[in-house]
């Protein structure tokens, strides 16, 4: 049975706040995600995959000028970020935020009861961050830590990840979550998002990167090219392989 459409983006053009409309940076991008999907987005520095991303979530610093974001066949292109995030709608940041003073555990415990619509006891979240670094294999002591103050890029990056599995989204969109991680924890962080899709098969993600490595690791079922605010091509992991190969310019041209 062929999964409904989770994510419709169609003709979306969009700039940052306060610029003329001549300064788009997404172009009429359209592609569509079904439940279950693991799709990439690929392109070279400055082709809008961050942006894209930042519109996705409702970002306040960018406005759409037109096209439309459907998420489960509900327009959320006017939805603000905190309305997306309690629909199930989650970003894995590219460059997460350190907080000091805050512990993982009492971050996650207001986001988890944000996203639920309802007050959790610390004790129920302490339960399943356990079982959760348990399966991603983290150290348990990782949750009494501030947020991401004095994390390496890896641990920023794998506590995204232990956020993208306590939240339970339904469309986790990961904007280059790969940047800057070596081999080893870029296979972690990789095995991690496998790890939250085994357990739920339902979920769809998008994961936004520059490079074929992380690719290798998730199995994408489709992947798009990003050039210039457009989608110009889509196909499944051979595009991905061509552009590891070939590189860009044969679209930029």
């Amino acid at each position: 049975m062929t999964e409904p459409i989770l994510l419709a983006i169609e003709d979306l053009h969009a700039a940052p706040e306060g610029t003329p409309g001549n300064e788009e940076i997404l172009r009429g991008v359209t592609l569509s995600l079904r439940a279950g999907e693991v799709h990439a987005l690929m392109g070279p520095n400055g082709s809008g995959k961050s942006t894209l991303a930042s519109v996705l979530m409702g970002h306040p610093g960018y406005r759409v000028s037109s096209g439309r974001i459907l998420y489960k066949g509900e327009d959320v292109t006017d939805w603000p970020a905190d309305i997306r995030a309690k629909a199930g709608m989650f970003l894995a940041f590219q460059h997460p935020e350190a907080i000091p003073g805050v512990p993982v555990i009492q971050f996650l415990r207001q986001a988890v009861s944000a996203r639920r619509g309802t007050d959790v006891s610390a004790l129920e979240v302490r339960v399943a961050i356990m079982e959760w670094m348990d399966r991603l294999g983290m150290d348990p002591a990782f949750a009494e830590r501030h947020l991401n103050d004095g994390f390496s890029g890896g641990e920023r990056k794998r506590n995204e990840i232990l956020q993208m599995a306590m939240l339970d989204p339904e469309l986790a969109v990961l904007d280059e979550t790969d940047s800057g991680l070596d081999v080893d924890a870029l296979r972690t962080v990789a095995h991690g998002v496998q790890t939250i899709r085994a357990a739920r098969s339902q979920i769809g993600v998008l994961v936004i990167t520059h490079y074929q490595r992380i690719l290798a690791e998730l199995a994408p079922d489709h992947v798009h090219l990003l050039i210039s605010g457009r989608v110009v091509e889509s196909g499944g992991v051979e595009l991905a392989a061509r552009l590891e190969k070939e590189g860009y310019q044969a679209w930029q041209t």
